[in-house]
């Protein structure tokens, strides 16, 4: 199994952020599975990237090619996948991964994050969307998913699991595997 790792090309400001996307990467390796993730060296990226290789794990990369041309690419990955554009990158990360978590980041973040939510909303995929809310960081995105349910402009399978804690978040994704 392959876990799409969605997170910021920087650390931000909040050392327990960077903390666990080291837990998050190294967590997933102990567990078997492997990491497919934006394919930089750089942020919250490369640190998922580097705990769950030194955790022996598996981890592909896939990378647009103006990123590699601004040497933004990991050279020690399992494997690095260059595409075309972000939406190629989007989908080839899709096609690898059988569930996907988002930590904290920035615009490109959300867009990965909202655009496989719309994708399964819309019947394209039925995959485990997790989002690991570190101090917080998605409170206020959760509130807004809640408002958009209520308000009636959120149909079909529009559940985000979220958790505080790596291992809860990866429990709450194989359970919701197997139902």
């Amino acid at each position: 199994m392959n876990i799409a790792v969605f997170c910021g090309a920087n650390t931000g400001h909040d050392p327990g952020i960077l903390h666990a996307a080291q837990e998050m990467g190294r967590t997933i390796a102990q567990r078997g599975m492997g990491v497919v993730y934006g394919g930089g060296h750089v942020g919250l990226m490369g640190a998922v990237a580097d705990a769950a290789l030194e955790a022996g794990g598996k981890v592909i990369g896939v990378i647009p090619g103006f990123m590699v041309e601004k040497e933004l690419a990991h050279q020690g990955l399992s494997e690095l996948i260059i595409v075309r554009d972000m939406h190629e990158r989007k989908m080839r990360m899709h096609e690898l991964s059988q569930a996907v978590v988002a930590l904290p980041g920035g615009f490109g973040t959300m867009d990965e994050v909202f655009e496989l939510l719309t994708w399964r909303q819309l019947g394209l995929h039925a995959k485990p969307i997790a989002l690991l809310n570190v101090n917080g960081f998605y409170t206020p995105l959760l509130e807004q998913v809640v408002r958009m349910e209520q308000d009636g402009f959120l149909h079909g399978s529009t559940r985000i699991l979220a958790a505080t804690t790596v291992e809860a978040l990866l429990h709450s994704i194989q359970r919701d595997m197997t139902v």
